[in-house]
Order: structure tokens, then sequence, then C-alpha cells
């Protein structure tokens, strides 16, 4: 065989190599959104099997009533219960008030409006155009709500199925994780199974401390909501609590609905809800967080935010749920891997 021959069978391995890599590169790009949603439901199944593990371990005498999928479904009938107490705790009232204000919109809208005009920077906008624009989304209210439950359908729907991954992921997911570690040599599986177990009690070290800041946040707003006299404070409370589970972004979204909330009443409520939330950040910032999640999965503050920035730009409110835990197993990585370590 001459060199040229063999030049060419090297080019052409190259190029089918090529074509291959590109294939495989755009069928990834195609299923996406499923691999992102295996990654996500995987994740939280590692996260979450400690709980699961804990609630097996309950013993009634030498009785162990919670063994393997009953300690899952007993942990998913307990979600259950608490989400629709808070259902009937929370929705009623909300309910209520929606019903009031849609009978009674028409004639409140010049009241709406000049609580509007003693707004600064108001004074130059044409009231009457505002006024026809309000009257025109309330008149198409029926069909910007079809649209909207037409988007939300498909997004329960993930909802729905990464749910069920993550119950079959805590239930199988030893024999997919043995099964993933197969695909790598003998002397190297060992090492990426120490650093993959360090991350997993790193991040449940993160679950503790972020179900910590949802607790201390979910009170303090409760008990500020009924100093204030703001509407649906307990329900509201418990909504900042459970949001605060997405760091930064659960707490943003938690003050704007507050502040929308507090705006129905009065003007001082809506002050009174503001300075709470910046000096309760302030403290979250400075003395909580250092101290709760620093300490557990040894992420400086700048690496957290920017972890969050990628996952919403990545998966939306997913990704930035996620991040934390992710930014976890690849400091990780990282730190293992390409980390030159002082050997002296």
């Amino acid at each position: 065989m001459t060199p040229l021959s063999g030049d060419r069978r090297n080019l052409r391995g190259d190029i089918l190599f090529a074509c291959a890599l590109a294939a495989i590169g755009y069928a990834v790009w195609l299923v996406r959104g499923v691999l992102v949603l295996l990654y996500v439901s995987a994740l939280l199944a590692a996260i979450l099997k400690p709980v699961v593990q804990a609630t097996s371990s309950v013993r009634i005498g030498r009785w162990q009533p919670l063994k393997g999928s009953a300690a899952v479904f007993f942990l998913l009938l307990a979600v259950a219960g608490l989400l629709t107490a808070y259902g009937f705790i929370a929705f009623p009232p909300v309910v209520h008030d929606l019903q009031d204000l849609g009978n009674s919109f028409p004639t409140r809208l010049p009241e709406i409006l000049a609580k509007l005009k003693r707004l600064p920077f108001v004074d130059h906008l044409n009231m009457a155009q505002v006024s026809a624009q309000l009257q025109n989304y309330a008149s198409h209210a029926a069909e910007l709500l079809v649209l909207s439950i037409r988007s939300w359908a498909g997004r329960l729907m993930d909802l729905a199925m990464g749910f069920i991954l993550t119950v079959y992921f805590i239930l199988e997911g030893d024999q997919a994780y043995r099964w993933f570690l197969s695909f790598f040599p003998t002397e190297r599986r060992e090492r990426l199974d120490g650093v993959l177990k360090r991350a997993n009690v790193r991040m449940g070290r993160w679950l503790l401390g972020q179900g910590s800041l949802m607790l201390i946040l979910g009170v303090s707003s409760t008990v500020v909501f009924l100093v204030l006299h703001i509407r649906y404070a307990y329900a509201l409370g418990i909504f900042t609590g459970l949001l605060n589970v997405v760091p930064v972004l659960g707490a943003a979204i938690s003050i704007a609905i507050a502040l929308v909330v507090a705006a129905i009443d009065s003007w001082g409520r809506v002050a009174g809800v503001a300075i709470f939330y910046v000096v309760y950040l302030q403290i979250e910032n400075s003395y909580l967080t250092p101290r709760i999640m620093e300490s557990r999965v040894h992420l400086p503050g700048l690496g957290v935010i920017v972890a969050l920035l990628l996952g919403f730009a990545m998966a939306g409110v997913v990704g930035a749920l996620v991040a934390v835990p992710s930014a976890v197993l690849v400091a990780l990585l990282l730190e293992e891997y390409l980390v030159q370590k002082d050997t002296a």
C-alpha cells in the first residue's frame, strides 16, 4: 500500500468522523428539551434521595412501615396534602375579590385613574387613551385567558413528565448510575464515582441550606404582612417562602407580587413592604447566605449569581432552580480534573 492511499483513507476517515459528529450534534440539538428534562429530573432525584432514605429509616418499634417506593409515595401524598391545604387557604379570598373587581370594574375605573394621576411622571399621560386601553384589555380578557391556557398546557405537561421521571430516578437511579459509570474504564470509574458522591453530599447540604432560607423568609414575610394588614397575608407569606427555592429570582418575583397586592389598598403599605424587602435582602446577602449557603456548598456569592444567570438563560425558571446544584457539580469536576494541586 502506497503512502498516498494511506493518506486518502485517513482523509476519508476524518471526513466520516466529522459528518458523524455533526449528525450527532444536530440530533442532540433537536432533542435538547428532552435532554434538559432528563438532566433536571436526575439532579432533583439525587438531591431528594437523602430525604427518601431518611423517611425509609423511620421505625415504629421493630416495624419499618416505609420502605423503598412506600417512602416516595408517602412523601408525594404529604406534599399533595400540603398543597391542597394551601389552595383552600389562598384561592377562595382571591377568587372572591377578583369576582368583585370584575363586577365593579366599570364603576371603579375613574377611581383607579384618579389614583394613577397622583403618581409622579404620570400627569403628562393621556388618561382618556389609558382608560380606552384598559377597557380594551378587559373586553379581550377571555381571549387572552384562552391563549395563556394553551401556553401553560405545554408547560404543565413538561412539569408532569419531569415529576414522573424524578420519581423513577429516585426508585431506579442506582441502576442508571451504574450503567452510566460502566462507560468509563475501571481506573477512571472509581475516581469519577468519588467526585460524584462528594457532589451529592454537597447538593444535600444545599437543600438544607435553601430550606432554611425559605423558612426564614416565609415566616418573616408572614409576620410583616400581618402587621401591615396586607391582603392574603398567610397565603402571600407561604408563597414567598416557597418561591425562594429559586435563589434571587424567586425573591424578586415574590416582591413584585406583594407590592401589587399592597398597592390595592394604600401606597403606605407598598412603602412598608418595600422597606421590609430592602432590609431583608441586605441581611440575607450579607449575613444569612454567607453563613448558611457558602459554608455548605463552598461557592462564593459571585459564583451563585453567575450560575443563576446562566441557568435562567438556558432553561428559564427550571434552569434557575437547579443552577446552584449544577454549579456545585461543575466546580467539583473542575477541581478534580483541571485544577493543578500543590503536592508540596
